[in-house]
């Protein structure tokens, strides 16, 4: 077999290049690299793009222009892995570029950067991966999209890199992602506490703010913090607080400290170790202001919880707090005053306050130009007044009611908030509560009545109720105008303003005047309809409108048809009858100004004489004298005119513009007086008679008795049942009302009664005499009195008397006491 001969090699192909080197200064020639299949080409077209982009910012514009983020988002899944690398590279650093941020989400690209976190990458992936996720998380949208490819877990593997950039990316990534619920709970689950533990020792100040942040962050749940705990978080922190090396770090270690210690359990552990001691002097010696402010900021958040509050009391927590105080600085005196409303919920501590001269501190920044700090101060001084007598005297001490006062007049609605809440403490004392109101606290209240923050609202009213518990109080709340806003605060719909304005028409309505303006301006029909409501009545809406009726009982006989038998008519008492549903019971003055009409008669109670009602000024008399001497001077220059007609009639003119004139100064110099309810003589008598006749008897039963003979010889004497109808007292009434020119009728004028005027009258007789009973209206012109009697034996073992209610009959059997309930009674309730 003969000898194989040699091959020659085959010639190359004539369509193939030669290797070229590829040089250009333009970016858009990188760009169309990019869809080159080579990859040699797509290797060096990514590293310039990557270089290019690296110079700023604009550079990353330009690219993004020129449509380069399309290709490199395919090309870092190029199975080449230097081209795929490249491509990461040139998109982690074009990712800190808002458009680029927006066409990457469009492109969904985050599942294609998470895998490349996998182990098997290079370093280098890994840090342009993380780079660019770091970039992407600081959106909603893409954070929610990497916490759903399960970016976290890979995430917090790399913080335990080797290499310091992975590192930084991958904890700033983590950091944006607990900032929601989600990925605080997962990061827990995945044992994600002791790594960012363990970047607590990295040289590189940037990595260890960032994992203190995020720690601070994890550790708001409460998990978090068992595991923190757990790997002794706790003892690495105080180890950071007494390395003044670290001192750029411990505004953020103290942000996690007082997360931790919202836990009892935290707390325990920390004050066994001897840590609480450590934290509470480094309070004291801390030398920057940022530092000093978190840790009263961590005081603060740990006595949110009520036993640690008696631990930090125990390690003498107030003098620290005090110390901080003297702190030239805004945000330390902010965050102080605030940790001393916290502790100041302990009585101990408060006292502890008080014992230490706190509140002299605490109450001059009260004048500070900083709205936080003003604010922080009247809410130390709310916390630290409620329920301390000493505390609200040691705030008058060094004239902190005016400052207060002065707060409530600048406006601002925390600090007003606060500072009515304090005056609110301190208004419990009546010398303090005179002290306010001479500096002008109830006005200052007033005009805060009218404002739209529901806080202030709140606060307000219930200062206003502490305020107005006085004579002095209320005359001040109605002068400076406060009732019509107060009343109108009836009607929020925030239930605190509700709740606080009902408890302040209800401490104004104490007495009647006042009681009576209330109801003038609509109060009663808005309590009405409160009270008629399931959902919005409220112990305090019920409790107003008993007050406001108890005060106002004419209003109260009108709208209830019942007076109780501790409701005691007084002077100017009246009875307008039965008001229709939603209708006002109007005032005697009202009722006064109408004319005389066909309508049931208003029976009025007035036995007072007039020289005790109203006195006539001094200047009232020297006026009326002025004003008649004025007058005789007219008369006397009419007169003249009438004598000496051929004056002319241009003087006449003039002398009538002068009379005209004078006449109308008159009547400016002399204002109108109130109108007064008429003196009732005969009712006056007529007390004075039943005081004489009825109370010099020794028994119960022969006053009442003898009070009901004393009603109906006055209104007519006993009518026969069947002969009711020939009992003419409605012509005897409206014989009166033409008589006196007016519906309102004394009723001591009344000598025709039927059974609503003898029980009206046998009410208010018996309440000046001090008898008790109770008067209630009944339907066509039926009333009558309850009394209650002692029955059965006194002294007999094993009994004791009972109390029974009957009916007094003043009709037919004048002084007949009918069982209650009985047929009698009922027959003479009905007709």
């Amino acid at each position: 077999m003969g000898k194989k001969a040699k091959k020659e090699a085959e010639p190359p192909c004539k369509d193939v290049f030669d290797p070229l080197a590829i040089e250009s200064k333009k970016p858009a020639t990188a760009v169309l690299m990019l869809s080159s299949s080579e990859e040699d080409i797509l290797t060096k077209a990514c590293e310039a793009i990557y270089k290019y982009a690296d110079k700023g910012d604009e550079n990353k514009s330009t690219l993004v222009d020129l449509g380069a983020v399309e290709p490199l988002s395919r090309l870092i899944s190029h199975e080449d892995q230097l081209v795929c690398r490249n491509a990461l590279m040139a998109l982690g650093v074009m990712s800190a570029n808002n458009d680029v941020k927006r066409l990457l989400k469009k492109l969904d690209i985050i599942p294609s950067v998470i895998g490349k976190l996998s182990p098997e990458n290079d370093v280098v992936v890994h840090e342009f991966s993380t780079l660019c996720l770091a970039s992407l998380s600081l959106e909603f949208t893409c954070k929610v999209k990497i916490f759903e490819s399960d970016g976290l877990d890979p995430l917090i593997q790399l913080l335990s890199s080797p290499d310091p950039d992975v590192k930084k990316n991958s904890v700033e990534c983590v950091y944006n992602l607990v900032q929601d619920f989600p990925s605080r709970v997962a990061l827990c689950e995945l044992n994600g506490i002791p790594p960012l533990l363990d970047l607590l020792g990295s040289e590189f100040p940037v990595i260890q703010q960032l994992a203190l942040r995020t720690l601070e962050s994890v550790t708001a749940e409460t998990g978090a913090r068992v595991a923190f705990r757990e790997e002794r978080g706790l003892d690495r922190l105080l180890e950071l607080l007494a390395t003044k090396e670290f001192s750029d770090l411990h505004t953020e270690a103290l942000q996690v400290i007082s997360n931790c210690l919202q836990d009892s359990e935290s707390m325990l552990l920390i004050r066994q170790t001897g840590g609480l001691e450590k934290l509470l002097q480094f309070v004291v010696t801390a030398a920057l202001p940022d530092v000093q402010m978190n840790a009263a900021k961590a005081i603060s958040r740990a006595a949110q919880n009520n036993e640690n509050r008696k631990v930090l009391h125990e390690h003498d927590v107030g003098r620290a707090l005090i110390n901080l105080l003297a702190t030239d600085h805004d945000g330390v005196r902010t965050a102080t005053c605030q940790a001393v409303a916290v502790m100041s919920e302990n009585l101990a501590c408060r006292d502890s306050f008080q014992n230490l001269e706190g509140i002299r501190v605490i109450v001059p920044l009260l004048s500070s130009e900083c709205v936080e700090v003003r604010e922080a101060v009247a809410l130390a001084l709310s916390s630290l007044t409620s329920g301390s007598q000493l505390s609200a005297y040691a705030v008058h001490e060094v004239e902190g009611d005016g400052l207060l006062v002065q707060q409530l007049r600048d406006g601002h609605p925390g600090v007003a908030a606060h500072a009515a809440a304090v005056l609110t403490n301190m208004a419990a004392q009546e010398a303090l509560r005179r002290s306010i109101l001479a500096h002008g606290g109830m006005r200052a209240l007033a005009g805060l009545l009218q404002a739209t923050d529901a806080r202030v609202l709140a606060s307000a009213a219930l200062a206003v109720a502490a305020l107005a518990c006085d004579a002095d109080g209320r005359a001040d709340l109605r002068s400076a105008g406060g009732l019509p806003p107060l009343i109108k605060l009836l009607s929020s719909r925030n239930a605190d303003v509700c709740c606080n304005a009902c408890w302040a028409i209800h401490v104004c309505s104490n007495d009647e005047p006042m009681a009576t303006e209330i109801c003038r301006l609509g109060a009663l029909e808005i309590l009405k309809e409160i009270n008629s409501s399931v959902n919005r009545r409220n112990k305090f809406s019920e409790a107003a409108l008993q007050r406001l009726l108890d005060s106002n009982l004419s209003v109260k006989y009108s709208l209830t048809g019942h007076l109780s038998s501790t409701n005691t008519t007084a002077d100017g008492f009246y009875d307008p009858g039965q008001v229709q549903r939603g209708e006002r019971v109007l005032t005697l003055e009202e009722l006064s100004k109408q004319a005389v009409n066909q309508r049931r008669p208003v029976i009025a109670v007035n036995g007072k004489p007039h020289q005790l009602v109203f006195e006539e000024p001094a200047e009232d008399k020297q006026q009326d004298s002025s004003s008649a001497t004025r007058s005789s001077s007219v008369l006397s220059k009419n007169s003249g005119k009438t004598l000496s007609r051929a004056k002319g009639k241009g003087r006449r003119e003039d002398d009538k513009q002068k009379d005209g004139d004078e006449s109308k100064a008159q009547q400016q110099e002399a204002p109108e007086k109130p109108w007064v309810l008429p003196y009732d003589a005969a009712f006056h008598d007529l007390v004075t008679e039943a005081a004489r006749s009825v109370l010099p008897l020794q028994d119960q039963r022969e006053q009442y008795i003898a009070l009901a003979k004393l009603v109906s010889d006055t209104m007519g004497g006993p009518v026969d049942r069947d002969k009711l109808h020939c009992f003419l007292w409605e012509l005897h009434l409206s014989e009166l009302k033409v008589e006196l020119q007016s519906n309102i009728i004394p009723i001591g004028r009344i000598k025709k009664g039927t059974f609503y005027h003898r029980a009206l009258l046998f009410k208010v007789l018996a309440d000046r005499i001090g008898v008790s009973c109770s008067l209630v209206r009944g339907d066509y012109n039926r009333a009558w009195n309850e009394v209650r009697l002692m029955e059965g034996p006194l002294k007999a073992p094993g009994h004791l008397p009972q109390a029974l209610t009957y009916t007094v009959d003043l009709m037919h059997t004048p002084g007949q006491l009918l069982r209650i309930d009985s047929p009698a009674a009922i027959q003479y309730q009905s007709i």
